[in-house]
């Protein structure tokens, strides 16, 4: 099976076409406003004879009371057999509150049972109980009823509370870490984020749902996302590839489908309530009923393969400043990739143009000549045949010496000029006849491998030569198993291939 089979299309020739990104999130940020103060010291409660048979609680932090939250003050008044409770606040206070919710922990409490002098207990029965056996007892327990709260609020006060370290919370907030991305020496392997509760059932099924039209059929396929990534890793890749180029394909497949179904992308689909279609549009597919004639097929062991690359990789995408990257990629190189504004119109930071000498070392068809006759390629350009050429090729029916001078006419130097080479030595823009072409114009126009050729005339015929397959953007497939002969880890073939990338898992951009 030959890897990412490409045919003719128009102007926009991938759907690999680029959205915005955006900017990673901003670390959290802590300026040290938060910080809390160490509690004041709280007061013991002291009790001590004095004029009146009243009780005292006072309030302070400080030398003037509690400045953020208002002062306030309780007094309690023993009145004619009747104990009254009045509330008093500081200016700017807000509404008094039970006695148990204003006292802060930082409140330094003091009571103060005050007596009238020289007047005794039983004096005191006598005036408020009309008695003087039962004075002792009802005094004892008056007292006790006013100092009984203020014992409350002071317990309340000395209770532990949260601690708040004043250094640590001046100190800046750790910056929230990036994407997860693979460890080295496991391939591509990304640290997962816990699997959150309502997120189990998606994760344990394969992932969420992805609607693919089958553009032979006309029917829709629901799949869940890792068994759309094997479908596609099936019709992309040879299963015999590396295992670590596998796994890169299957990251890239999955990164592809997830920025589609992340930004409710469903172009391509021919309003047929589906997310993708199954040609090169979009990625090749092949529909679940095929992949599971392959065991019957004695292709068991391929597919065994290359559902262990899918599950090695689950959940992991590419990223670039917190969003899944355009995952474009092709099928081999001529020693290069293309930056992707020289073959789109668009510069995206993470499309450059790279080395991959890999390609041409391990594919047997990476150079390919196609000829035709030079009326055929001026047809094709659509363009008439030049005057000279018509007349020069009418030569080279007569005579030995007259068959020469044409042969001089219709050299590939004269008939064809290259204007410029792209970074990844493709052709940029080549004059041929009276018009000047970008090399992407004459490959989709001749039907070629690649922008990457050559031209050469024998008699009346062209001969151009190609190196490599695809528009060369991305990732290189054959390249990408190059690299994983040689022991290059999934990772390292895609931080190469696409630069400055991360990695992240789908949970974060589906729910």
């Amino acid at each position: 099976m030959a890897p990412r089979r490409e045919v003719k299309q128009s102007q926009k020739e991938s759907s690999h076409l680029p959205i915005s990104h955006q900017a990673v999130s901003q670390p959290l940020r802590d300026d040290g406003a938060n910080a809390t103060k160490k509690p004041a010291p709280v007061s013991m409660m002291k009790v001590q004879p004095k004029l009146e048979q009243a009780t005292e609680l006072s309030e302070e932090r400080g030398k003037g009371g509690v400045e953020q939250h208002g002062r306030a003050g309780i007094a309690s008044a023993v009145h004619e057999g009747t104990a009254r409770v009045k509330l008093t606040a500081g200016p700017g206070a807000p509404p008094a509150a039970p006695l148990l919710q204003v006292v802060p922990p930082e409140t330094r409490v003091r009571v103060s049972v005050r007596t009238r002098p020289r007047r005794t207990l039983s004096r005191l029965g006598r005036r408020w109980f009309g008695g003087t056996g039962a004075a002792p007892v009802a005094a004892a327990l008056l007292a006790l009823a006013l100092l009984l709260p203020a014992l409350i609020a002071w317990r309340t006060a000395q209770a532990p509370a949260v601690r708040h370290d004043p250094a640590a919370a001046q100190t800046p907030s750790a910056a929230v870490p990036p994407a997860a991305e693979p460890r080295s020496e496991d391939a591509a392997r990304a640290e997962a984020p816990p699997v959150q509760p309502d997120a189990a059932d998606a994760a344990a099924a394969g992932g969420p749902p992805v609607r693919v039209y089958l553009t032979r059929t006309g029917v829709v396929e629901t799949v869940p996302l890792e068994q759309y990534v094997t479908g596609v890793l099936a019709a992309e890749m040879p299963a015999d590839f590396e295992l670590a180029a596998l796994k890169a394909q299957a990251i890239a497949a999955r990164t592809f489908i997830v920025q589609r179904l992340a930004a409710g992308e469903t172009s391509g689909t021919g309003n047929k309530a589906a997310d993708v279609n199954d040609t090169i549009e979009h990625q090749v597919y092949l529909p679940q009923a095929e992949l599971e004639e392959w065991p019957n097929r004695g292709k068991g062991a391929e597919l065994k393969k290359l559902r262990e690359a899918v599950r090695q990789t689950a959940g992991i995408v590419m990223t670039f400043r917190g969003q899944p990257i355009t995952a474009s990629f092709f099928s081999s190189s001529g020693g290069y990739t293309e930056n992707s504004e020289e073959y789109w119109s668009l510069k995206i930071p993470y499309l450059r143009s790279v080395p991959s000498p890999w390609d041409a070392a391990i594919n047997p068809n990476n150079r390919e000549t196609v000829e035709m006759p030079l009326p055929q390629l001026y047809a094709k350009l659509g363009q008439k045949v030049p005057e000279p050429v018509q007349t020069a090729l009418a030569a080279l029916d007569q005579g030995e010496t007259e068959a020469k001078a044409a042969a001089s006419k219709l050299s590939a130097d004269k008939l064809f000029k290259i204007l410029s080479w792209t970074t990844g030595h493709r052709v940029k823009e080549i004059r041929i006849g009276d018009k000047v072409y970008t090399g992407r114009e004459v490959r989709e126009k001749l039907d070629l491998r690649s922008s990457q050729f050559t031209l050469a005339v024998t008699g009346d015929t062209v001969k151009i030569t190609t190196y490599g397959y695809g528009h060369g953007v991305g990732m290189s497939q054959w390249g990408a198993n190059g690299m994983a002969k040689e022991g290059y880890t999934t990772t390292q073939i895609l931080k190469h291939y696409y630069t400055g990338i991360s990695f992240q898992q789908v949970s974060h951009f589906l729910k």
